[in-house]
C-alpha cells in the first residue's frame, strides 16, 4: 500500500508542476490536447495472492479524455470489462469498472508523434465470480486505486494510438485483489 501512496504523491506533483510550466513546452498536436473518445483492449495479468487464484485475462473497455490547451495535465474516465479463468477449480471472475484519472502528459516538441504520459486515479470495481457448474458467488462492489503509464502515438490529425500499462488495486477484505492490464487502443478527437 505505501508503494501505491506513494506512486500517487509522485503522480500529483508532477501534476502540479505541468499546472505552472510554460505553454511553449505544451504539447502542441491536436490529438494532445481537448477532447478525445476511445475504446482500448488486451491483457490483464493477476498480481500477488490473485496470481494464485486467476489465469491472465482479458479486457475492453472506452475512454473519455479532456485536456485543456497548452496543459500537459488532463482528466480521464474510462470504463472497462475485464474476464479471467480461475485456476485451477474452473470458472472465471467477471469485473465491472469505472475509473476518474489524472493525465501527465510529458514534454515534447512540437513535431514529435510519440507523447508518453503517467495516469492515476481511482474508481468503483465490481466482481462476481462464476463456475464452470452454474453456481456464482454474490457480487461485490468496492473502492480501488490505479496508477501506470502510457504513451500515444500521432496517426493522424485527430486520431491517436495508445498502449499503456496500470496497476490496480481493489480493496477487498481478507486480500485485496492486484492486476495490471496492459493495453492498446485508439483515441479520436471532434473536429
Amino acid at each position: 500500500m505505501t508503494c501505491v501512496r506513494t506512486g500517487f504523491a509522485a503522480l500529483g506533483a508532477l501534476a502540479i508542476l505541468g499546472t505552472n510550466a510554460p505553454a511553449a513546452h505544451a504539447q502542441a498536436s491536436s490529438s494532445g490536447s481537448g477532447a478525445s473518445f476511445g475504446a482500448f483492449g488486451a491483457v490483464s495479468m493477476p498480481l500477488g495472492d490473485y496470481s494464485g487464484e486467476v489465469k491472465t485475462g482479458w479486457d475492453v473497455g472506452a475512454v473519455a479524455q479532456f485536456k485543456p490547451p497548452a496543459s500537459r495535465v488532463g482528466f480521464q474516465v474510462d470504463g472497462t470489462y475485464m474476464e479471467n479463468k480461475l485456476d485451477p477449480t474452473g470458472g472465471k471472475d467477471r469485473w465491472f469498472f469505472g475509473t476518474g484519472n489524472v493525465v501527465f502528459g510529458f514534454p515534447v516538441a512540437s513535431s514529435t508523434r510519440l507523447r508518453p504520459y503517467l495516469i492515476g486515479g481511482g474508481g468503483i470495481y465490481g466482481v462476481k465470480r462464476k463456475f464452470d457448474d452454474g453456481t456464482q458467488s454474490q457480487s461485490a462492489t468496492k473502492f480501488g486505486l490505479n496508477a501506470g503509464a502510457g504513451f500515444d502515438l500521432d496517426f493522424q490529425s485527430n486520431v491517436s494510438l495508445f498502449v499503456e500499462g496500470r496497476f490496480h488495486n481493489v480493496f477487498i477484505e481478507g486480500s485485496d485483489r492486484k492486476f495490471i492490464p496492459v493495453n492498446a487502443g485508439i483515441r479520436f478527437s471532434p473536429k
